[in-house]
């Protein structure tokens, strides 16, 4: 079951208060606040975490195009840190359709919509679930430099993308953002146009923030806020 979710945020006041509650708690005891019990393991249930603090939180989001609290603007983003304060892993932003229906222009893209202000949840600790704890969250807006950076990075993948050529396109691609296989096993497929503008069978594809990017913007927010 879901639990007793709590009503959505009436601000981003009442967001932040939430968020600041929920700091140093395990998250064993964040779900039994709303009725939960954490699974032994997150083998198949990779995203119990992420559902977890949305469901807390009062996220009301219903389509992949509107951040997670839509009427604050605001998408939330849980990041697992290794003991020396690094993210673990790239985050996940969007999925990149290869239809032909992608934005190639930053301004117009989901990627810009979703990272235009991100509540980010740090989640420390490696052992079962019930026992990772929440760490300070950290509401983010891309700077100037962020943001060229991130436009550099879309409107090339874009453009490959609009191209027929992702499948040229490797996780090595990108400064700061990385186009991925998505999929929970590897057999998923969705259609996408060839580079002859055909229609083929592709593995789906993820937009991703590459680690080294979370960990300097988590760094210099924490290093700025204390």
């Amino acid at each position: 079951g879901r639990g007793v979710k709590p009503p959505a945020p009436s601000s981003l006041a009442d967001l932040q208060a939430r968020v600041r509650a929920l700091s140093g708690r395990s998250l064993g005891e964040v779900a039994a606040s709303i009725g939960l019990r954490a699974p032994k393991d997150l083998h198949r249930q990779k995203g119990w975490i992420g559902v977890l603090m949305e469901d807390v939180l009062g996220a009301t989001a219903t389509s992949r195009a509107a951040p997670d609290f839509p009427h604050l603007g605001v998408e939330m983003k849980t990041i697992p840190l290794r003991p020396d304060g690094r993210p673990k892993e790239s985050t996940y932003v969007c999925t990149a359709p290869l239809d032909g229906s992608l934005a190639t222009s930053w301004p117009e893209s989901w990627v810009c919509r979703k990272l235009s202000r991100v509540l980010w949840i740090p989640i420390l600790g490696d052992g079962p679930p019930s026992e990772r704890r929440v760490g300070r969250g950290l509401f983010w807006s891309p700077d100037h430099e962020e943001t060229s950076l991130l436009q550099q990075d879309y409107e090339e993948l874009a453009g490959m993308i609009a191209l027929g050529e992702y499948w040229d396109l490797t996780a090595r691609h990108g400064k700061v953002l990385q186009l991925r296989p998505k999929g929970a096993d590897g057999a998923a497929r969705v259609w996408g146009l060839g580079e002859e503008g055909q229609w083929v069978q592709e593995r789906p594809r993820g937009f991703y923030l590459r680690a080294s990017f979370t960990e300097r913007i988590l760094g210099k927010r924490l290093r700025a806020g204390r």
